[in-house]
């Protein structure tokens, strides 16, 4: 029982600390940001505070990872980098297909800015992001939250969940299910008026589309 007891108790320590975080915080003046979810698990997208874009990136078991960021015009790119055990491990063994480690980021944009994300297999969150956000990927399941800004949201599979106020919708799903409240529709769905000042687009061929809708 006692050797039971260390072996649990290492491999809390274990997961502990092979946990890393790297973290950068800036200025810029460029009015649209991209980001590249390439190594990402999950991203989480939040309001910044300040007037300062702040990237925080958790990795496991990797020997070094970094956050690059890049600068031209005003455009501005942040894109993630990964270095030790999960490469070797994948290149010695051409059968593992999944990544083993886990790279989870949260990035913190102030108002004002312009926010594209490309991505293939990842898992995004918005909380309620206040800039307008145009996302790109092929899976993942993508909570947007409440909509507080033009949203557009393109992918291939996977659910995607938000809940709208005045807002007008244009959605499309071929293969997936549509659901606005109570109620399930088919491939298309639309709500326009002229007095909604937010927009959400969403388009996809398998996703399932997950909508609420409050009343102001």
């Amino acid at each position: 029982m006692k050797n039971i007891f260390q072996i649990l108790l290492f491999l809390c320590f274990s997961v502990s600390f092979s946990q890393k975080k790297v973290m950068k915080k800036f200025q810029t003046a460029a009015d649209e940001i991209t980001i590249y979810t390439a190594g990402l698990d999950n991203l989480v997208l939040e309001n910044s505070t300040s007037e300062f874009i702040e990237v925080y990136l958790f990795a496991e078991s990797y020997d070094d990872q970094l956050i690059k960021i890049e600068e031209k015009s005003k455009e501005l790119f942040i894109k993630f980098h990964f270095e030790g055990t999960e490469t070797r491990e994948v290149v010695f063994r051409k059968f593992i297909t999944k990544r083993l480690q886990r790279a989870n980021a949260i990035i913190k944009i102030p108002t004002g800015k312009k926010v594209f994300i490309f991505g293939e297999n990842v898992d995004i969150e918005s909380k309620s992001h206040q800039n307008e956000l145009a996302i790109y990927i092929e899976n993942g399941i993508v909570k947007l939250n409440k909509i507080e800004a033009k949203t557009t949201l393109k992918l291939y599979s996977g659910n995607v969940y938000a809940t709208v106020t005045n807002t007008n919708l244009e959605i499309n799903s071929k293969d997936g299910k549509i659901k606005v409240d109570d109620f399930f529709y088919e491939k298309k769905y639309q709500q326009k008026s002229k007095e909604n000042e937010l927009q959400l687009s969403i388009i996809s061929m398998k996703g399932n589309v997950f909508l609420k809708t409050e009343i102001n």
